[in-house]
């Protein structure tokens, strides 16, 4: 295994322990996880291992394969920058209860295309310190201490999706999660057996303003429950009335996020019914509204869902937080050249930088390595 090669070679020993998290894919329920909302993920092939042994002092060495060079030494939280912002982060949240660590990382998750490598970081690192010291935390616990190092060590207010689709995620199911009461219970995604395909074609384009107006988004969506008077935008029954006393963005927010929450519960009945082909429509709904009602697409985003659809997708919406990124398409296997060829088409016909395709099954979540 190249993480144990590395950690042995920097370090002079094997590691104690090596966990692995997976990135994810929302399936369904964008911007919903912040407002206490419902949201549908489920785990991809790729993640992140992490290797590590505890020392008995405070020092925390990090080695990254995708970082190439020595260790990085880091003697006080605040010290940390870039991506080690993320380890540190879990070390800080668990205080006392840990010392430092040497640390190597291997991750394999498509870079940019917004699969959540940040939280499959938190989560492999957060397991393997649970592990190591005994700490009994369950796979929830997990997922909230990573989804804690990054909104308050970090500084991204993110909602608890990425995270807990990382440490709860079994392998051939998608995940659905009451974000307010963490309720969940993983439904049988079996794509195969239906002659699908989940293809994420990843646009290879980030826009630099995307941390802005998610945080942005978010407090959008705070205020319009602030003037409903509701704890938040999941908790409006009636959204004629509630629109009637919303104005401009914060109308059109709360728009998007009760009907979203809706599409994950009508999603979730095709899926008990084995109505599996018939979830493209869904699909298609969710990205009309965070094009128009959250307006957190792109033109690469917009472009890629079209031409999906035009070669023969079932259903196709951009996933994640937007402005670039992936987006997700519902493919019959028959039809997975034709897509390929209609979205690499229409990306040479914009001027883009052309697609990169990633067929995804939905995988297993974060476990112990041999």
């Amino acid at each position: 295994m190249r993480v144990v090669e590395a950690f042995r070679a920097a370090y002079g020993a094997a590691p104690q322990t090596v966990w692995r998290a997976p990135g994810r894919v929302n399936l369904i329920g964008e911007h919903t996880d912040y407002n206490d909302g419902f949201v549908l993920p489920f785990a991809v092939p790729w993640g992140v291992t992490a290797a590590i042994t505890p020392r008995t002092d405070d020092t925390i060495r990090l080695l990254s394969l995708q970082a190439p060079g020595e260790p990085v030494t880091i003697a006080g939280h605040d010290q940390s920058a870039g991506w080690t912002r993320y380890v540190v982060g879990v070390f800080a949240m668990l205080g006392d209860r840990v010392r430092g660590a040497d640390v190597a990382i291997d991750g394999d998750v498509p870079p940019g295309a917004g699969l959540s490598s940040s939280a499959a970081l938190e989560v492999a690192v957060a397991s393997a310190l649970n592990d190591l010291h005994g700490l009994g935390m369950t796979p929830m616990e997990i997922a909230l201490l990573s989804q804690k190092a990054e909104n308050d060590f970090v500084g991204m207010p993110c909602g608890i999706l990425d995270q807990a689709a990382s440490a709860l995620c079994e392998e051939g199911h998608a995940l659905f999660l009451d974000c307010r009461s963490l309720g969940s219970r993983n439904i049988p995604l079996d794509l195969a057996a239906h002659g699908l395909s989940m293809l994420i074609i990843d646009t290879q384009v980030h826009h630099q303003h995307a941390d802005g107006e998610y945080a942005k988004r978010r407090a959008e969506c705070e205020s319009a429950a602030r003037k409903l008077g509701v704890p938040a935008l999941r908790d409006v029954t009636d959204l004629a009335a509630a629109l009637d006393r919303l104005q401009g963005d914060e109308r059109k927010r709360t728009m998007h996020v009760v009907t979203e929450n809706h599409r994950v519960e009508a999603l979730i009945g095709l899926l008990r019914a084995g109505a599996v082909s018939e979830i493209g429509a869904l699909l298609n709904a969710s990205h009309l509204s965070l094009r128009d009602q959250y307006e957190v697409s792109s033109p690469e985003l917009d472009v890629a869902v079209e031409a999906a659809i035009k070669g023969g997708a079932r259903g196709a919406r951009m996933t994640g937080g937007g402005f670039g990124g992936s987006a997700i398409a519902l493919v019959p296997v028959d039809r997975l050249s034709s897509v390929e060829e209609s979205v690499t088409g229409a990306y040479a016909e914009h001027g883009f930088q052309a697609p990169r395709f990633l067929p995804a099954t939905p995988a297993r979540g974060a476990h112990r390595l041999a």
